[in-house]
């Protein structure tokens, strides 16, 4: 009895996983993209083109307000390394208890056309250095 050649079928698996992959690539790398950048950097694009991004930086010490009636907050956030550089940022949700001045932050979300400002739909600050392991000498 002849053997059945089961190259059809290995050809057929082989097209159908390289055509799944290529589709998880595709709209992974479509729409879901963010860049990530520093409050400098963010500043020399078009706005158009941060539709969504993450931004990293510092808060600034003066200018953050808080909602009466909602939670959020609104600030200005400062480039780690060119402090003349900063953005608005506002943000609608949970602010994490860690969040304050001077602390290190980094906001998802996109340019507000109609504001210029940063509308953050994700906000996380730094972990403090208080649970750094301390450095003995």
């Amino acid at each position: 009895m002849a053997k059945k050649r089961n190259t059809p079928v290995y050809l057929c698996a082989l097209v159908l996983f390289l055509g799944g992959l290529g589709y998880l690539l595709y709209s992974g790398l479509g729409e879901n993209t963010a860049y990530f950048l520093n409050v400098s950097e963010a500043l020399a694009m078009p706005p158009k083109d941060l539709g969504k991004a993450r931004l990293f930086g510092t808060v600034a010490e003066q200018g953050i307000s808080r909602p009466d009636d909602a939670m959020g907050v609104s600030f200005m956030l400062v480039d780690k390394d060119q402090a003349a550089k900063t953005i608005r940022v506002d943000f609608k949700g949970a602010v994490p208890d860690t969040f304050k001045p001077g602390v290190e932050v980094i906001v998802e979300g996109g340019v507000n056309p109609a504001s210029g400002a940063f509308a953050a739909n994700t906000l996380m600050t730094k972990c403090p250095s208080k649970y750094q392991k301390e450095n003995r000498g």
